[in-house]
């Protein structure tokens, strides 16, 4: 049994650390990873927060299966206060981080204050120092990853920032190592506030495990369905995620120009197919993964990981740009100066529109792939125009007068899968706790279009509501739990329960977690409305409700807002899209949030 977590907190402005402790019962109640992060950001969460002030924490947390070897399950999360959305966020990855925490004895990792000049944090087996980060400030990705892997070694988890987070781009990723992301939300602008490049953790101990026969059959029945799932076994590894573009093409919801459109048929020659067969060099994964979803790429020069799906979107179709030759090193820049691929992208359509109906002065043009190269540089050097582009398109619009331009959700920028087409994955969008999120709103393409774990009508709305609920509570067991979402394809809830019993020794069950799940999803939605982020942000761009596809598999589909969130606030019992008095008891919530 967890007795207690042990919880590291460090002080940037002091330069000083302690060890603490918490409940071990908080692993059945929030899991660990997202519902930890939450929890510890519940007393920071108000009207006036500012999210880069060094008043609020920046929370890591491990799952309870971080470091116990299980197949895609050494991610970790970070949560904070979004600086682009204003929400409570987390955002995860993989990457040797996670498991060298754990191996230090550290669950959970709360960093306050902000240094009064660049420096890194490193944390070896539960003891921390600091140091100036020099020259390191003002590198891009690589450089830095380059310069640390030789000062700590291969074996240390690496959290650092480029350029864009340096220069507080609302939308700066934070990079694991070299090419994983966290991504979403703007985290990169949070660590870049408090003057931090770079986090450093090694870890040298055993990770413990209760009972490692129980663990070593369940990860045996785990990994036949791994093996035996073709999404986890087939199209992923050969294809990666670009594996959807023709899938979505053919469903009708594979969005370009800024949503104005969608791709009809699925003969694009930016593919999936194409790119493993032009540019790919090597497959790629996170630690401790099996399925090795990411791709090693070459064109025009360049050579990274990547583009995901998203990515290959958001800065190809979407901007008018179709050549993979010019798509792939676009990607790999952001990933360079640290920054978020679909927000990037989603932001300079926006001002591609705008340019184009004469509402914004710039030369900005859909298909020019020369201008996209150089405004991503310019946005995370804030030089020019890329100064205003660096806080998203929801500000970008809004200057230009003319909101409705903007494709996103609560100020995140929308991934590429047009709803208008898949209704719930419209639903997930508008409830989305982060903004605009196919995977925090729950991923329900894997439901209406891939048929995962069965297949539901794209078209249809009623029963929608319950399909999204379980769908955001299973994905924050995932994140919680930190473990991959593609293994969630393949894993069902109840085998994930055996994994944490038996490292663990709870006696918890698959619908527990999933329950653990709905009251995480809960938690995040009142520290939302204590931010001032309620029911009445839980819109779509009218876009979406108003205006209906021309072409494609769904022409003629809008999305039906009204009877979705009806449906859904029905279902979750929160009428009006507040949470019910007894939902909040009936989930024990009120203890953690008064």
């Amino acid at each position: 049994m967890i007795s207690h977590l042990n919880i590291l907190r460090i002080d940037l402005t002091t330069q000083s650390f302690e060890r603490d402790t918490a409940s071990g019962d908080l692993t059945r109640s929030l899991i660990g990873g997202r519902g930890l992060g939450a929890f510890f950001l519940r007393d920071h969460a108000g009207p006036r927060v500012d999210p880069i002030s060094g008043d609020v924490p920046v929370v890591l947390a491990t799952g309870p299966l971080t470091g116990a070897m299980i197949p895609s399950g050494d991610r970790f999360s970070l949560s904070t206060i979004s600086p682009l959305t204003g929400t409570v966020m987390d955002t995860n990855s993989g990457g040797r981080l996670g498991r060298a925490l754990k191996r230090g004895g550290v669950d959970v990792l709360i960093m306050n204050g902000r240094f009064d000049v660049p420096g890194i944090v490193v944390v070896q087996d539960g003891s921390v120092t600091f140091e100036g980060a020099g020259d390191l400030w003002g590198g891009t990705v690589p450089e830095t990853v380059l310069r640390l892997v030789e000062k700590f070694g291969k074996d240390a988890g690496l959290a650092v920032i480029g350029p864009a987070g340096e220069n507080g781009v609302r939308y700066a990723s934070i990079m694991s190592e070299r090419m994983r992301a966290m991504g979403r939300g703007g985290a990169g602008a949070v660590m870049g506030a408090r003057n931090m490049k770079a986090l450093v953790v090694k870890g040298t101990g055993k990770v413990p495990v209760h009972d490692r026969d129980r663990l070593k059959r369940v990860l045996e029945e785990s990994n036949r369905w791994l093996r035996a799932h073709p999404v986890t076994s087939k199209a992923l590894p050969a294809l990666g995620t670009p594996m959807l573009v023709r899938i979505c093409a053919r469903a009708g919801i594979f969005p370009v120009r800024n949503f104005q459109t969608v791709a009809v048929g699925e003969d694009q020659a930016y593919s999936g197919e194409d790119l493993a067969s032009r540019f790919t060099v090597g497959s790629a994964g996170c630690t401790g993964c099996t399925i090795q979803c990411g791709r090693v790429t070459e064109a025009a020069g360049s050579r990274g990981e990547g583009p995901e799906y998203e990515s290959l979107w958001a800065l190809g179709p979407d901007l008018g740009i179709e050549d993979l030759e010019h798509i792939i090193p676009a990607a790999h820049l952001c990933n360079e100066l640290g920054m978020d691929t679909i927000s990037a992208g989603a932001t300079l359509a926006c001002a591609m529109e705008l340019a184009e109906d004469g509402l914004r002065p710039s030369k900005l043009r859909f298909g020019d792939d020369r201008a996209v190269y150089n405004a991503l540089s310019d946005i995370a050097y804030r030089r020019g125009e890329g100064d205003e582009l660096a806080e998203g398109s929801r500000t970008v619009a809004q200057n230009a007068g003319a909101p409705q331009y903007a494709m996103q959700v609560k100020g995140m920028e929308l991934p590429g899968y047009d709803p208008r087409g898949a209704q719930g994955q419209g639903l997930a969008y508008a409830t989305s706790n982060r903004g605009g999120c196919h995977l925090r709103g729950g991923y329900l393409i894997a439901r209406e279009i891939l048929g995962i774990p069965k297949k539901v009508s794209g078209s249809m709305v009623l029963g929608k509501g319950g399909h999204v609920a379980r769908a955001q509570d299973f994905g924050a067991v995932a994140d919680s739990l930190s473990v991959c979402r593609f293994a969630t394809f393949a894993v069902a809830p109840e085998y994930w329960s055996r994994m944490v019993n038996a490292v663990t020794g709870l006696q918890v069950g698959g619908e527990e977690l999933i329950r653990s799940g709905e009251r995480i999803v809960t938690l995040e939605r009142i520290l939302n409305q204590k931010m001032g982020i309620g029911p009445d942000r839980d819109i779509l761009p009218p876009r979406f409700t108003q205006e209906p596809l021309t072409e494609g598999a769904c022409a003629g589909e809008v999305v039906h807002l009204r009877e979705l969130l009806g449906e859904y606030y029905a279902h979750r019992d929160w009428p009006g899209g507040v949470p019910s008095a007894g939902k909040r008891k009936e989930l024990g919530l009120d203890e953690y949030t008064g």
